[in-house]
């Protein structure tokens, strides 16, 4: 499916949230049932993200989802957002997405993050000869060689993988991930929904850095925005709880399942902790389909991204597909 030029470029991130009350099995169903919904609602992308070691996301064998995602859709593209590669050989990356791709054709992206995704003991479980030297840029390019056009010479192939030329991208939250895709010519993709300090100064230094590749003529950036979309405000607001209470229990050292929303969040975290997990998502569009068009048509006015990939908590699947399904007409219409 070709994509309109004139139109906002929306996509969609997932995690795979368990819920409280729930467990893995119905989380991955639900994943692949939101897929769905979200291909019929015209999202572009479905991206999966890579995390370990937490039990409220099921989304850490993030090649093995990506696959059966693919298969209950048609035309979207699916991939990773993304692939922490410090967990990972980048031969064996290329040869998981060089499956992917000859599985599912030209659907599969693949993104590259530089962070473990994890604590640092559970990194250590990933890959135990984990190295304290930053390879990223190395390994990026070494990837991105194994999925490109074949090398006879070459004493090193991989099969699948080899001129599947599976695009990838860099992800990030500082200047590093921005710069490193202006050097190598790369899509880029800025995780402001966790992390908007630098969202502003980092789209400027890609677009301004950017050298055009054999991979993207010209920049291509997409910001990642949290929904949290119902009928009225302050439904809104009750479902943003959730994530609300998630965050702060990931930076408390507690991640568990996805908690249940709450009425009253400033009865739930102290004021200091509530005041850091709303700096941090304030990447956000909540509240009444009014509502959410407003935030949404402000920060893309702001920040000017070539598309967007939305993201959301929400402990209750039929609202999270709501959500999604309220932002979707509000952004095809921008």
């Amino acid at each position: 499916m070709t994509p309109d030029p004139t139109r906002m470029l929306y996509s969609l991130l997932d995690l795979a949230p368990v819920p409280e009350g729930s467990d893995i099995p119905e989380a991955l169903a639900n994943s692949a049932d939101l897929a769905a919904h979200a291909e019929a609602l015209g999202y572009h992308r479905y991206w999966l993200a890579e995390h370990h070691n937490m039990p409220g996301i099921a989304s850490a064998a993030t090649a093995v989802l990506i696959g059966h995602i693919a298969s209950r859709t048609s035309t979207m593209r699916i991939g990773a957002g993304g692939i922490m590669l410090p967990n990972h050989a980048p031969y064996m990356v290329a040869e998981a997405f060089g499956t992917l791709a000859s599985l599912y054709g030209d659907r599969i992206d693949l993104g590259l993050g530089r962070a473990p995704g994890t604590d640092m003991a559970t990194a250590r479980a990933l890959r135990r000869g984990l190295s304290q030297q930053d390879s990223f840029p190395q390994d990026v390019i070494e990837l991105i060689g194994f999925l490109g056009p074949e090398d006879p010479e070459a004493r090193v192939r991989a099969f699948p993988g080899q001129n599947t030329h599976v695009p990838v991208w860099i992800l990030g939250s500082s200047l590093y991930g921005a710069q490193l895709a202006a050097q190598l010519g790369l899509p880029y993709a800025f995780a402001s929904h966790f992390a908007p300090q630098a969202l502003e100064e980092a789209l400027q230094v890609y677009r301004r850095s950017f050298r055009p590749s054999v991979y993207l003529g010209q920049p291509h950036a997409m910001m990642a925005i949290n929904v949290f979309a119902a009928e009225t405000d302050a439904e809104g607001v009750r479902l943003r709880t959730t994530m609300q209470q998630a965050f702060a229990r990931l930076r408390l050292g507690r991640p568990g399942k996805l908690p249940a929303p709450v009425d009253d969040i400033a009865a739930h975290l102290d004021r200091a902790t509530l005041a850091g997990v709303n700096a941090a998502l304030s990447v956000s569009a909540v509240g009444s389909p009014e509502t959410v068009r407003a935030d949404l048509t402000h920060v893309i006015d702001r920040y000017q991204p070539d598309e967007v990939i939305l993201t959301g908590q929400i402990h209750d699947h039929t609202a999270r597909k709501r959500s999604f399904e309220i932002a979707a007409g509000i952004l095809r219409s921008l």
